[in-house]
């Protein structure tokens, strides 16, 4: 069994995959989810000795959670599958959960470059964050765009998002449940070329996920 299980949640990710998973940690496993992808993701997935899960209900939650159930290890992380973000940027976040200096760790992302970060994306990033700390009292500044956690104390919170609210859902839990959260920087780079955001990319990707968020506060 793997020392850790990487979900990572994909809907037409074949070209950024190689660069994903080219610098998977020893000892870890791989678990891409394919969300309703039309562009090959699960074969490419497969040819570089990742886990393929299907999940047919749209959603970035939808797709986490189908992740969950597949892993196998006690300890999970959870990146998208851009190429945005670094798979060895996780290795730090596992340490201080199985150090227990956090129930959760998770990622704040640091641009690398200019013009990584559309405006529009930073500014909804910010809303957020501050709803979670303001929810949750978690000193966090982004979305938890990768964590680590065990992968019981994940699935006993019970989150039931299965949309983009998912993140805050998690953190509204975790605080309830008591959680202990620590941020650490990540780097963030350009998602890779030929694949398109669901999210940041377009005003209407951001607000989509502001408008789940709200769902997840009424």
């Amino acid at each position: 069994m793997s020392s850790c299980d990487v979900v990572i949640p994909c809907r037409d990710e074949a070209a950024a995959l190689p660069i994903v998973l080219a610098r998977i940690p020893a000892g870890w496993g791989v678990i891409v989810v394919d969300n309703g992808s039309t562009d090959g993701t699960a074969d490419v997935a497969r040819s570089l000795g990742a886990r393929v899960v299907t999940e047919s209900r749209p959603g970035y939650g939808a797709a986490v959670h189908a992740g969950m159930l597949a892993a196998e290890a006690d300890y999970v992380a959870v990146m998208d599958g851009d190429a945005s973000m670094r798979m060895d940027d996780l290795v730090p976040m596992l340490d201080l959960v199985r150090s227990g200096a956090a129930t959760m760790a998770v990622g704040r992302r640091r641009p690398v470059g200019r013009g990584v970060w559309p405006w529009h994306a930073r500014a909804g990033t910010k809303l957020l964050a501050t709803w979670i700390r303001r929810r949750s009292a978690f000193p966090i500044h982004d979305l938890a765009p990768m964590r680590v956690s065990r992968r019981d104390d994940l699935l006993a919170l019970g989150v039931e998002d299965r949309r983009f609210g998912y993140p805050l859902e998690l953190m509204l839990r975790a605080a309830r449940s008591g959680w202990s959260v620590r941020e650490i920087d990540v780097a963030y780079d350009r998602r890779a070329a030929g694949t398109k955001s669901k999210v940041s990319g377009s005003f209407k990707g951001t607000a989509r996920v502001v408008h789940d968020f709200a769902q997840v506060l009424r």
